[in-house]
């Protein structure tokens, strides 16, 4: 059965033009193969990236400070980076899910959407900055950071609709 919010439900014909989301475009009315390819084309890019920063974090962690310490504390600290990637990985789809089902609750206006991905540029170059000095802090535990990061990613995109697509769809129910 579906939700009044769900992309089943049909839209009633109406002149209303059809709001172009970020990242989506109009596809998301129909959800064709164009939609279908600029979601897979998203996740291929976003992974792409997170397997470069796996791949830094990775050589970090097999750099200096490991191969300082003695055989047997660096087995310990190697399965206890084992032991808090696999939490991590667990924790950051948990996380990302429980937020997907939040904003499905309320999700936002074509608007809104709009908005939050403007707002969401203009602070990204100064977390890059803060960034930086966080990766020097947290160097050691840098793999269960970028395993949180894994999960969270492959839970983002592996959900069946964007919360900005259900919002759009009761926008334009709405007109």
């Amino acid at each position: 059965m579906a939700s009044r919010a769900s992309s089943d439900v049909p839209v009633s014909g109406s002149p209303v033009q059809i709001p172009s989301l970020p990242g989506l475009g109009t596809t998301w009315y129909e959800r064709g193969a164009r939609y279908w390819l600029r979601r897979a084309l998203g996740a291929a890019v976003w992974l792409i990236v997170l397997a470069f920063a796996c791949y830094i974090v990775i050589d970090l962690y097999l750099g200096a400070p490991r191969s300082d310490m003695p055989q047997p504390l660096r087995t310990v600290w190697d399965w206890a980076q084992v032991v808090a990637s696999c939490v991590a990985v667990v924790w950051g789809w948990v996380v990302q899910r429980r937020g997907h089902r939040k904003k499905l609750l309320d999700p936002p206006t074509p608007a809104q959407a709009r908005a939050g991905k403007r707002d969401q540029s203009r602070r990204t170059p100064g977390l890059v900055v803060a960034g930086r000095f966080l990766v020097l802090i947290a160097a050691p535990v840098l793999p269960a950071f970028m395993a949180f990061a894994v999960g969270w990613l492959v839970a983002a995109f592996t959900v069946r609709e964007y919360p900005s697509e259900v919002g759009a769809r009761r926008w334009l129910q709405q007109r």
